[in-house]
């Protein structure tokens, strides 16, 4: 795949790890991804890029000051060019905000808020860094989407922030997914899944990120031999052969050798 570098309004344009062992977590997804990595230093909190083929595809990072004690998770963060506007929507569309915009010095502009059914999510302003420079090819990110127990909720959250056209591609009871497209057509950037709370695990609604492998039998043969849990068999869908994983400090995501 050519190199990105540039995402709409509304795409997920990069992911991040909040974990509370980076080493561990290196170690791990190097074994599995065949990530590198780059501390990019001290004065940015020890933020780490995960580079494949030399570019960055997600970054992870130790809790925030004060922080200790919260979960492992994959961060998503949906591209804006105006993420002043964006966050005016937020409460207005029923979710929360709660780190308003601020300046990342020579990359952009972030915040971060819960949606109306509890799931987090970032915003991300570009201004030097674009997001994930490689993506939909081995050792980067192929997909993202929103496992909640309130579909309708959802849906009309993100609409109202980027105007998704969102798409129900189940029978909308026994298989619950819409695919969201952007407002200039295209294909789908990201989905949501209605899910109950038992396939949630007793968690929060969350966004979920898929990575792409060359095997994904042996990434998750891996991933157990580098002390993940495997939540389930690899199975094969239209999109591509899949397997749920959670990563040795409990972040859950999904591994998908894409067809072809």
């Amino acid at each position: 795949m050519p190199e990105r570098h540039s995402y709409p309004d509304g795409a997920p344009c990069w992911v991040d790890l909040q974990t509370p062992d980076p080493g561990v977590a290196r170690a791990f997804y190097g074994a599995v991804i065949g990530w590198e990595f780059h501390d990019v230093g001290p004065e940015y909190g020890h933020y780490t890029m995960c580079l494949w083929r030399g570019k960055p595809v997600a970054a992870l990072m130790p809790p925030p000051p004060g922080g200790q004690g919260m979960p492992a998770l994959w961060n998503v963060y949906l591209a804006t060019r105006d993420i002043d506007a964006v966050v005016a929507r937020i409460a207005e569309a029923g979710g929360k905000t709660v780190l308003e915009p601020q300046e990342v010095p020579g990359a952009g502009r972030m915040a971060f808020a819960f949606d109306p059914t509890g799931a987090s999510f970032g915003l991300w302003q570009p201004a030097g860094h674009e997001g994930a420079q490689l993506q939909s090819e081995p050792g980067a990110v192929c997909w993202n989407e929103l496992i909640t127990t309130d579909g309708t909720a959802a849906d009309r959250f993100y609409h109202a922030l980027f105007g998704y056209d969102q798409e129900q591609i189940g029978d909308g009871k026994q298989f619950d997914y819409t695919a969201w497209k952007l407002p200039t057509g295209g294909d789908p950037v990201c989905g949501r899944l209605h899910a109950s709370a038992e396939q949630l695990r007793g968690g929060p609604s969350a966004w979920g990120t898929y990575f792409a492998v060359a095997d994904v039998d042996a990434a998750a043969r891996e991933a157990a031999a580098q002390g993940g849990t495997v939540l389930g068999a690899a199975f094969d869908s239209p999109f591509g052969r899949m397997c749920p994983v959670l990563d040795p400090l409990g972040a859950a995501f999904t591994l998908c050798t894409l067809p072809g």
